[in-house]
């Protein structure tokens, strides 16, 4: 499996290891020996084409599946993740695609369903909305109102709305699945910038995109997924997209491939140039890219 070295001078602690699962169901096999990292203050696009298996990926991390081969390490430790509430208790916040939000209530409501506080007998609403705008503001939201119904947001505004709930208990990995689908181009630089204030924060982001121009400008590192195993593992500074397509899709010459060719600015390095491990069978490893604590 390819994969590339961290980018110089952001030092990173793991939190969360991925190590030879695998998951079937009946007759279909959804992933086979697949090795996933994320460490704190790191975005990680997750990216492969339909059924590729990004999805059963995100359902063993956030609880909804459960392995059926392999490893998940949190902190260093095996842990094993059989409920979201497994999930939500060892610090990993998942934001689907369907965001899950209740339209009809406000911004305070939707962010404390569930983990309502609480004053003697009452619902403490001072300080939810105070902890909310707090939280808004850390995130730079661009919301005017907490008191509105969600249903009157747009869908950049959702999306925060959404992500600034799983906040809510401080996750240190956060995965977010598709947040640019069906935005708008000021929407979806509304969302970029959201993940950005993310990885300030310290959080290992997940996210899964189509896009690979969100994921171009806001991944450190991208995992590609190919009929449920690993195709590749680039740093976003050393590769580029065209790279990704033909990883994503397994050709290595089609219309995409080379038009990005043909418009490419002469700098980056070559594909081989950017990749430590080959696929089976395809070339040795490079040693001296490895990581010094010798970890994948």
């Amino acid at each position: 499996m390819p994969v590339t070295g961290p980018r110089v001078g952001r030092a990173r602690e793991r939190v969360l290891t991925v190590r030879g699962v695998g998951k079937r169901f009946g007759a279909v096999r959804a992933l086979t020996d697949v090795d996933f990292w994320v460490n704190e203050g790191e975005v990680v696009a997750l990216v492969g084409d339909n059924g590729a298996g990004k999805s059963t990926l995100v359902k063993l991390l956030s609880g909804v599946h459960s392995p059926d081969t392999g490893t998940i390490e949190y902190d260093g430790e095996d842990v094993e993740i059989t409920s979201p509430a497994d999930a939500q208790r060892l610090g990993i916040a998942t934001v689907f695609q369907d965001l899950a939000l209740c339209d009809n209530l406000d911004v305070v409501a939707n962010l404390w369903l569930g983990r309502e506080l609480v004053e003697g007998t009452r619902l403490d609403e001072v300080d939810m909305e105070q902890r909310t705008w707090s939280l808004l503001r850390e995130l730079s939201a661009k919301i005017s109102s907490v008191r509105i119904p969600v249903a009157s947001l747009s869908g950049g505004q959702r999306q925060t709305v959404a992500i600034a709930r799983s906040l809510i208990g401080d996750p240190r990995v956060v995965i977010l699945d598709e947040p640019t689908a069906a935005l708008g181009v000021a929407q979806t630089a509304e969302v970029l910038n959201l993940i950005e204030r993310l990885r300030e924060r310290g959080h290992g982001v997940v996210l899964i995109s189509h896009n690979m121009a969100d994921v171009m400008a806001v991944a450190d590192r991208v995992v590609v997924l190919r009929l449920g195993r690993n195709n590749g593992v680039y740093n976003v500074a050393e590769v580029t997209s065209a790279t990704l397509i033909a990883a994503i899709t397994g050709a290595t010459d089609n219309a995409v491939t080379r038009r990005a060719a043909e418009n490419a600015k002469p700098a980056p390095p070559a594909a081989s140039d950017a990749l430590i491990t080959a696929l089976p069978g395809s070339g040795p490893r490079r040693m001296r890219d490895l990581p010094h604590d010798g970890r994948p």
